[in-house]
């Protein structure tokens, strides 16, 4: 059984994020790499707005628990999605290929 958070009410999807987001920034700022996933990050962002965008246009989805602030178009939470999605995939990367290069002995790290 899933933990029943929607006691949050309009802000659960942000709550979601915010918590999401934390790890993701943590996970970066350990691994060093806060620059290089901003800059991915600049990068990735109009795909994913334009993506975002369209599929909440055309009924894909629908975000029920939201605090209702909309910029150009889409909700304030999913402008945060968009940032936090690719955060958070960089982040275990570089922190799992950091945990690995470490366990690895100096002789075969090149082949990482």
């Amino acid at each position: 059984m899933l933990p029943d958070i929607t006691f949050f009410g309009r802000y659960t999807y942000l709550v979601t994020i915010v918590f999401w987001g934390t790890i993701a920034f943590a996970l970066l700022y350990r691994a060093g790499v806060l620059r290089k996933a901003i800059i991915t990050i600049a990068v990735l962002y109009p795909i994913g707005f334009i993506w975002d965008w369209y599929t909440l246009h055309v009924g894909v989805f629908d975000i029920i628990l939201h605090i209702e602030v909309y910029l150009l178009g889409i909700p304030l939470e999913e402008h945060l999605f968009i940032v936090v999605v690719p955060a958070l995939v960089i982040a275990v990367h570089e922190t799992l290929h950091t945990y690995l290069e470490a366990r690895q002995p100096d002789h075969n790290r090149e082949g990482l």
